[in-house]
């Protein structure tokens, strides 16, 4: 079948490198790519918001099956208009992405089908924000309601800083539209991990674990991010723990939204706060996460495109994914001055070093080409560079030598991703 992944980050470069290896896709498409991208698919210059046309490059194309990476085009519809032409796609329609989109609408949904989460109210007034916030003991967490890239949520451990998120979000509109609305919720405390399960509108199916790491500074430090890199799996998250946390959290969330009329077909990605007394959700997004695809994809075995057309066309009963052992690391090179302000346009040199070291893949997140071929930064977040490796140790060690062998002053990165996990195993090694 001809195939077009939707999107143009690292979770789109690594989905097309793993869909591309599969005799089931005939002519692969990406719209809008990046220049890893255009290595292994052919890119067509239409961003994800531009929903229509997409549509129009679809039939135009004659493409069989879409999968959509960014949450964007989830809530504009994207898979609404697809299915109105015929056109399978991997990712929810409009009221089912609403788990993303709106917080709230995520909080509410929990409520109902009894998935343990933090405490919450939901806030379209200010001043009855304000009020709330001053009647609770810190440390609070304020969210922008809608999509804001990862970077609408804040932890105060003041009151004063609670109060400074929600004039930020509903004031000052610093996350535009998406902090018209706040939702204020209790601090959980615990470890957090991310857990994807694939689901086919009746029923879901474990994929796999990963922990991100959001904070921009070594030891957890800093604002928040999109993902300053990620690791695979989440050693936390054992069988029995999996088993659990399908039962009390994925299967109880999609047969809500079933019963709600709003049946999920995708990728449902809980992130969990693994807290005393049990795994607990902090939110959902309706897609593949970004940077953890990047860690996951290269320890599978099962054929992508396979898993996810099964689950476009309702047919996942008695699919599972296949998994190599072993560990995946990946760690993000973004631009100098990420998250606030950056520079675009500087070169980066070195990258056939770097991917010649075993088990190494880098990742395009936001690269382009310049007139005279260069490789250069077009974005915040631009390479991700993963590793595999036998444990964590390993694949942290390969992944840092091959972060060491790119040449690109002006990057920036965190030294220190998979610390947690690294600890543990020299730990038990003695």
């Amino acid at each position: 079948m001809k195939v077009l992944v939707v999107g143009k980050g690292g979770r789109e470069h690594a989905i097309c490198k793993a869909v591309a290896k599969s005799p089931l896709c005939d002519k692969l498409y990406c719209a809008p790519g990046n220049a890893g991208i255009a290595e292994v698919a052919e890119c067509l210059p239409i961003i994800a918001e531009d929903t229509h046309r997409m549509v129009a490059a679809v039939k135009e194309k004659e493409i069989g099956f879409v999968i959509i990476g960014p949450e964007i085009a989830l809530a504009l519809g994207l898979a609404d208009e697809l299915e109105s032409i015929g056109v399978p796609c991997f990712g929810p329609k409009k009221l089912a992405a609403e788990i993303e989109s709106s917080k709230g609408f995520m909080k509410d949904l929990c409520d109902r089908a009894g998935v343990p989460t933090a405490s919450y109210k939901r806030f379209t007034d200010v001043e009855a924000a304000r009020k709330y916030v001053e009647e609770q003991r810190p440390p609070i967490v304020v969210k922008a309601n809608g999509l804001a890239e990862g970077k609408g949520v804040t932890i105060a451990l003041t009151i004063e800083d609670a109060l400074a998120a929600v004039d930020a979000a509903m004031v000052d509109k610093v996350f535009g539209e998406s902090g018209t609305e706040v939702v204020i919720e209790d601090f959980m405390s615990g470890e957090e991990a991310s857990f994807f399960a694939l689901c086919d509108g009746e029923r879901a199916r474990f994929f796999c674990t990963a922990q991100d790491h959001k904070a921009l500074n070594d030891g957890d430090k800093g604002p928040n991010t999109g993902g300053m890199g990620a690791y695979s799996p989440a050693p936390m998250i054992d069988e029995a723990m999996r088993k659990r946390i399908m039962k009390e959290i994925i299967d109880p969330t999609v047969e809500e939204l079933k019963n709600m009329g709003r049946p999920f077909t995708g990728m449902l990605y809980a992130g969990l706060m693994m807290t005393k007394t049990g795994p607990r959700l902090i939110e959902y997004n309706a897609r593949f996460g970004d940077p953890e695809t990047e860690a996951m994809l290269p320890l599978l075995k099962s054929d992508l495109l396979e898993l996810l057309y099964s689950c476009a066309c309702g047919r996942l009963l008695g699919v599972e994914s296949q998994w190599e052992a072993g560990a995946s690391l990946s760690v993000i090179m973004a631009a100098e001055g990420y998250p606030s302000n950056y520079l675009k346009g500087s070169v980066i040199r070195g990258m056939d070093r770097a991917q010649a070291i075993p088990d190494v893949t880098v990742y395009h997140s936001a690269t382009l080409r310049n007139q005279a071929g260069e490789l250069t930064a077009n974005g915040g977040r631009v390479l991700c560079v993963t590793a595999t490796g036998s444990d964590i140790v390993e694949a942290q060690r390969k992944a840092y030598e091959a972060v060491d062998a790119i040449d690109w002053p002006e990057g920036y990165y965190r030294r220190d991703i998979g610390w947690k996990a690294v600890a543990k195993v020299k730990g038990a090694k003695g």
